[in-house]
């Protein structure tokens, strides 16, 4: 049976979708944008400083999930701009600094909200 996960530390939901679902031992994270949970406003600023922004929100939501950064097997990261993600991936790293999981980028027409970037995770749950 699937659990829906929803974590006052990351953005509220802006449509009808879940933060995460948690099945069969797995977490499947919706894409995050850079909106901060305490206003659920979108943070100004940089590539690099969305980057980080949606990454903690992804962190926040793997933690109520059961889940870590480390155990991210999958990422997909959504640029607005391709020569954005020099500046993307200087965060990412950071995040991901030892054992990467498997990742795809690409550029994205439009995200919503009009930001640089979104990434969405599938993980495996901690035990």
């Amino acid at each position: 049976m699937k659990q829906i996960i929803q974590t006052e530390k990351a953005p509220k939901p802006m449509g009808a979708y879940s933060q995460a679902v948690v099945y069969g031992g797995m977490a499947y994270l919706s894409g995050q944008i850079p909106l901060d949970p305490a206003t659920n406003q979108l943070i100004e600023g940089s590539t690099a400083a969305q980057t980080e922004r949606v990454l903690e929100n992804i962190k926040a939501v793997l933690e109520a999930c059961g889940a870590s950064l480390d155990s991210v097997l999958k990422t997909t990261v959504f640029l607005k701009n391709m020569d954005d993600f020099p500046a993307m991936n200087q965060i990412y790293q950071r995040f991901f600094a030892k054992n990467p999981p498997a990742r795809s980028t690409v550029q994205a027409a439009k995200l919503p909200r009009d930001v640089s970037v979104e990434i969405d995770v599938i993980a495996a749950l901690e035990h």
